[in-house]
């Protein structure tokens, strides 16, 4: 009874998420489940990006702390940089590099809390030793799901010096292992955190990766915790929150899709990372345009090509509107009007759309959104844009294709009904994520470091 009261008393727990909103908005999400039962968060990072955050809750003001870490000064990082959406993707080794600058100060931080635990992201491969000198346990929270980690850990832990490595996670090796201005491989960075983590928890739950989380833990060797898929409210899905144009944009928005017929309109955004080039832009742009389908693009300031659309509501036709001011995602997906998300595969776009049983057009960038793709596919909610074999591209009639292929053919009529009848049973389900929270902290609860 004794050791169970001890566990019972409330912990201090730290959050460090790398430096890209896609890390940042989860790891934000997680301390506010895990301050709603009553625990104490430090939440760790830049100035800048804390002042990005959506407002807390009143009630978990008093448990939720923000630690403001100026970023050091990097030689080629653009004044006031402190995420990667203010870099090009060419400048975010320079990111890391600042983001390493911060291991002093992070260390006298910890040093004067002693958090009991420290959930930290891929990045801060100096981290799990400063913690096991001060007594803080630490778990690497993932915010990709289980499939895209299996790879990358498999490749990073298991197959470094393989030539077996299969071909799917071949450029995610190659990508993890790449030499960069940091003057650390990620690859390095990955195996370091995994090593000195006590567990992994990850963004996943069984329902959909029942057999990648055992996989995952197969080749991490520790516990693999899946924290639930952290579907979220309509007020955290703000990066730039404080957009005073936010009110009058969405009266605009909801009074143009209003209009539209149930089920009938393609979204269209690709998050805030992928910027298109001139070709992928147009080609884009044809595809929506021969497909026939009503759209609206979010196209954001970080996505334009060159010809940058420069009004803040074209309309290219009758059908369709580009809109490349500050768009709610989160409502737009909620939409009767909606019936597809295209979308560049990223896990929380993934989420979101699937939590309103929204399915998607899938077009990948990068090597993990490609596994996510294959995530989608896997559970029947999403009909992909095909790309040449020879150079990878994709085409105006490809996309076009995929699109009527959502809204007009039996595949997407199956999709669609799938995402409505079954995924948002489980991506929009409120109390089976927080089932997953309640483990999560009940893990930590009887793991509780005795620091203090």
């Amino acid at each position: 009874m004794a050791e169970q009261a001890i566990n019972k008393k409330k912990l201090h727990i730290a959050m460090f998420p790398w430096l890209a909103f896609g890390h940042i908005i989860p790891y934000f999400e997680l301390a506010k489940l895990i301050a709603q039962k009553g625990h104490k968060v430090s939440f760790i990072s830049t100035p800048t990006n804390i002042k990005r955050l959506p407002k807390l809750p009143s009630n978990l003001q008093p448990l939720v702390e923000f630690i403001e870490l100026p970023l050091p000064h990097v030689e080629n990082l653009p004044q006031n940089a402190e995420s990667t959406l203010d870099v090009p993707y060419h400048m975010v080794p320079y990111l890391k590099k600042a983001f390493d600058g911060l291991q002093g100060p992070l260390t006298k931080f910890l040093e004067s809390s002693t958090p009991h635990w420290l959930l930290y992201d891929f990045a801060p491969f100096w981290l799990p030793p400063i913690c096991s000198n001060l007594g803080i346990s630490c778990i690497f929270f993932c915010i990709f799901c289980a499939f895209v980690e299996y790879f990358c850990f498999d490749s990073v832990l298991i197959r470094a010096h393989s030539n077996s490595i299969e071909e799917i996670a071949k450029p995610v090796y190659d990508f993890l292992s790449q030499q960069n201005e940091s003057g650390v491989t990620d690859a390095f960075r990955l195996q370091e955190i995994v090593v000195g983590a006590a567990a992994v928890a990850i963004r996943s739950c069984t329902e959909v990766e029942g057999e990648s989380l055992k996989n995952l833990e197969r080749v991490c060797k520790k516990p693999v915790i899946p924290v639930g898929l952290l579907p979220p409210s309509p007020q955290s899905n703000d990066e730039d929150n404080n957009n005073d144009d936010k009110d009058e944009n969405w009266p605009k928005i909801l009074k143009w899709l209003d209009k539209q017929e149930k089920g009938s309109v393609i979204y269209v955004a690709f998050g805030s990372e992928v910027k298109l080039s001139d070709e992928e832009f147009n080609e884009i742009a044809m595809g929506l345009e021969l497909s026939n389908c009503p759209f609206f693009w979010a196209l954001k300031r970080e996505n334009s090509p060159n010809n940058d659309v420069s009004s803040s509501m074209e309309t290219n036709n009758k059908r369709g509107i580009i809109w490349n001011n500050w768009a709610p995602q989160l409502r737009i997906l909620a939409h009767k009007s909606i019936g597809g998300f295209l979308t560049h595969c990223g896990w929380s776009s993934i989420i979101e759309s699937l939590e309103f049983g929204c399915p998607l057009i899938l077009l990948p960038f990068q090597s993990e959104q490609v596994l996510n793709a294959i995530v989608v596919e896997g559970i029947k909610v999403g009909v992909k844009v095909e790309r040449n074999q020879d150079d990878g591209k994709f085409t105006r009639y490809s996309i076009a294709k995929a699109l009527r292929t959502m809204l007009l053919e039996e595949e997407g009529k199956s999709c669609r009904s799938r995402a409505e009848e079954k995924m948002v049973k489980i991506f929009g389900k409120k109390e089976l994520h927080q089932k997953y929270i309640d483990d999560f902290v009940d893990f930590m609860e009887i793991h509780r470091p005795n620091i203090n």
